[in-house]
């Protein structure tokens, strides 16, 4: 029982922590109880929050040992997905209307990892080994996904005639989810089933890292959904130190998509960092790639659902500049990963459109 605790006393924490905001505590979240309690609550609500989404991936990892690939990056993609669709969730149903909170978060991990992860990881790796080298038909099928569901829910929605409340005609709403839903599960299957040696490199075998000892399956299963419990019970709380900076920084609303977005696909993109530097190119893009693709799938019905059941409208449109950055993200992708190869110039290419995107967030 000793050696549990020890381990796993962030979710003790996080359990604490979440009765602690239930029971009134938010109210120190609030920049009127006084900078000493606003500044120290909101420091220990990002470091559970943060140190929990960690064990999620802890847990992640052993569940992946265990069952091998690709079924481990997809268990990891999927739970730090979940974590992104459930905080948009939370915030579209308690807090204040903001219709452009999920396009904005689908667009930063769009951004931040086809351009950010994507770039810093293949820069490294270019500089360690030249070249990198990862299957051209895993790669392939991801993006033969992403294109058209980027393009269906991100662009398209800006040509779709709207009603006086701003809300899209019910056919198309009920086309997106359906087309969504549809699409990821043709592709879990040629993932998991099918084509499943499409998403594996035999060259340099994927070994996944254990961070604590293994257990049985059922004892990582629920561990996982435990912390899983404790991030979705927090991430309203969340949400209020966010806008609240934003806000007193005078910084754009998009920046709390992107704030999001890291703040979830942290320890994803150090685990996609850490397997390119061990030259296993083709885990890291399945971890990159894998959730640029669930991020739009899930988040995209979820967030129409809701929409519908609150009848409120929802944005779902780029403007013109984040259209053009998009685009030219989907052009620099789907080249880099023509050769089934990779170097230095490659990163270095999406690095200047990630780059673009932060300061095209403040014009």
């Amino acid at each position: 029982m000793t050696a549990f605790l020890k381990r796993e006393h962030i979710l003790i924490f996080g359990m604490l922590l979440v009765a602690f905001l239930k029971l009134g505590g938010d109210s120190f979240l609030a920049p009127t109880s006084g900078i000493v309690a606003y500044s120290f609550t909101t420091l220990i609500l990002f470091g559970i929050v943060l140190a929990s989404i960690f064990a999620v991936v802890r847990h992640s990892d052993a569940l992946a040992i265990k069952l091998g690939d690709p079924y481990g990056t997809l268990l990891l993609t999927l739970s730090v997905i979940i974590l992104e669709v459930v905080m948009i969730s939370s915030v579209m149903l308690t807090g204040d209307a903001n219709p452009v909170l999920a396009r904005d978060t689908m667009f930063a991990v769009i951004m931040a990892v086809l351009n950010g992860l994507l770039g810093i990881g293949l820069v490294l790796g270019g500089l360690r080994y030249h070249t990198q080298t990862f299957s051209r038909e895993g790669i392939t099928s991801y993006m033969v996904a992403i294109i058209p569901l980027s393009v269906l829910c991100l662009i398209l929605p800006n040509f779709i005639p709207t009603n006086s409340a701003g809300a899209m005609p019910l056919i198309f709403t009920i086309a997106l989810i359906v087309v969504s839903v549809a699409l990821y599960a043709v592709f879990l299957y040629t993932q998991t089933k099918s084509h499943s040696y499409f998403f594996v490199d035999a060259k340099n075998e994927d070994e996944h890292e254990a961070h604590g000892p293994l257990k049985s399956n059922l004892y990582h299963f629920l561990l996982l959904v435990g912390y899983l419990a404790v991030i979705i019970l927090l991430a309203k709380n969340l949400a209020m130190p966010i806008d609240h900076g934003i806000s007193n920084l005078g910084a754009p609303a998009a920046l709390g998509g992107l704030i999001v977005a890291l703040l979830v696909l942290a320890p994803e993109g150090l685990g996609g960092v850490k397997a390119i530097m061990k030259n296993q190119l083709q885990r890291a893009m399945n971890l990159f790639f894998g959730s640029v693709l669930a991020s739009i799938a899930l988040t995209v019905p979820t967030v129409l659902v809701i929409s519908s059941l609150m009848a409120e409208p929802i944005t779902l449109g780029l403007g013109a500049i984040d259209t053009t950055l998009l685009i030219a993200t989907l052009l620099a992708t789907s080249v880099s990963v023509v050769s089934a190869k990779t170097n230095v110039l490659n990163g270095v290419s999406h690095l200047i459109l990630f780059t673009m995107y932060l300061v095209l967030i403040f014009v």
